[in-house]
């Protein structure tokens, strides 16, 4: 069905790789084609989201870029880019919006995906174990089927060529930035903050759907997506989900806190689950972002609604342990989703306390634009509901100048260990460098 699906110059593909984790609606889902979308720079992205979502009561895909901080949290990243990267068209002459924050900016982003992009597909197939259910525009749905049916599998032998993927910074400048963080901390403009690294390479060759397969069987996570817009692609094995809605609820399940497994040795895996359980430097995060979370649920949600389900449980995936926690809240009636997102992005998981000021360290502090890294990719049903990951634990690729690369990042306080922050972020990107054979 990829194989098929990756003649498409937009796609997206969303897969839980059969977690089954509580409140997931779909195992896969496949949207292909743009019948209309908008793409927007931040600025007045959210407002043209609006719009777009109002002329159309149907499924929605699509992204939510890092960028978009510039809206929610005006002191975050510097002025954009006025080149996105990217061939594909942009609905300005229909749809003209102020040109606020399209200045140059200090940080490259050659990967080049818009700050948002959403899409009605022409096509939409649900995926489960038993059934598929094809929905489209134009074309008879036997005849997809048969397509797909009919579609040679892709060749697993493509030519790939990925140097050594080079760090944005060296070992040691990492632990310094991070000595630098603990004295803002220390000094009391921040509480705690996520601070990420990129490993790039150019020119660097992959067959991007080959690639996410192997991502996936060395990483399946219950968020995964293989998700393209012309030449940029992202490759997603993220075990983390941003924000879901469910008729009035609104749920989000931020991660803090990271353990190795130990595979082969069961005894050895369960003590480490247990010391995650009781590690008081991850729970200090965790709850940190826990807060955060239930104060942006709060400015949507109705007053007393907002409420901790589950705090500290712990989660096992294939590479490592995860802390994650549930916070849930009310929507009172008449909110729409783009109102969900305004209100609480960027996801706290990913910034650190308090935002606003993190964010304006972040962009002080690391050297590439996170792009849509640390941003969201999800769907929007015809009646409102949606769900939205969060974009870590992935390779961005851009296959019109071969720049490949991939970003790690790990929640620093005053009681982090820079050493040990450093091995967290190499432990994270374990899977993403098998996938590329790089391991």
């Amino acid at each position: 069905m990829l194989s098929w699906a990756s003649r498409f110059n937009i796609c997206c593909f969303l897969d839980n790789h059969g977690y089954g984790l509580p409140a997931h609606s779909f195992e896969c889902l496949l949207a292909l084609g743009a019948r209309d979308f908008v793409r927007a720079e931040a600025g007045d992205a959210f407002d043209r989201l609006a719009k777009f979502a109002a002329r159309h009561n149907d499924w929605l895909f699509g992204h939510l870029g890092y960028g978009l901080t510039k809206e929610t949290e005006p002191s975050g990243e510097g002025p954009h880019r006025s080149d996105p990267g990217q061939a594909l068209p942009t609905d300005a002459e229909t749809n003209p919006g102020p040109r606020a924050f399209r200045g140059p900016s200090r940080l490259p982003d050659p990967i080049g995906f818009p700050d948002l992009f959403f899409f009605v597909p022409e096509i939409l197939i649900e995926l489960n174990p038993d059934t598929i259910r094809i929905g489209s525009f134009q074309a008879d749905q036997a005849a997809i089927l048969a397509d797909i049916q009919h579609e040679a599998e892709a060749p697993s032998g493509a030519r790939q060529a990925v140097p050594v993927l080079v760090p944005r910074f060296s070992r040691e400048e990492y632990l310094d930035t991070v000595n630098r963080l603990q004295a803002h901390i220390l000094k009391g403009d921040c509480y705690e903050i996520n601070f990420c690294q990129e490993f790039f390479a150019q020119p660097a060759v992959i067959d991007p759907l080959q690639t996410w397969f192997s991502l996936s069987r060395n990483s399946p996570n219950p968020f995964g997506a293989w998700y393209r817009i012309e030449s940029a692609y992202l490759l997603c094995a993220s075990p983390e989900r941003y924000l879901k809605r469910m008729g009035n609820t609104l749920l989000s399940q931020p991660i803090k806190g990271t353990w190795p497994r130990s595979p082969g040795d069961p005894s050895g895996d369960k003590a480490g689950r247990e010391q995650l359980y009781a590690s008081s430097k991850d729970r200090s995060e965790n709850v940190m972002v826990v807060d955060l979370v239930r104060n942006d649920l709060s400015k949507i949600c109705l007053p007393g609604s907002v409420r901790v389900e589950e705090l500290y449980g712990i989660y096992s995936f294939p590479h490592v342990h995860q802390m994650i926690s549930s916070v849930k809240g009310e929507l009172p009636a008449g909110v729409g989703f783009v109102d969900c997102i305004r209100a609480t992005f960027p996801m706290g998981s990913m910034t650190g306390a308090p935002k606003r000021r993190v964010t304006g360290l972040i962009g002080q502090y690391e050297r590439s634009r996170r792009g849509l890294f640390s941003g969201a990719v999800g769907y929007v049903t015809p009646d409102g509901d949606f769900d939205f990951n969060v974009v870590i634990r992935s390779i961005l690729y851009n296959q019109r100048v071969n720049y490949l690369s991939y970003q790690v990042g790990s929640g620093i306080t005053w009681y982090s260990d820079p050493v040990s922050e450093y091995e967290e972020c190499l432990l994270k990107a374990e899977g993403i460098k098998k996938a590329l054979g790089l391991e």
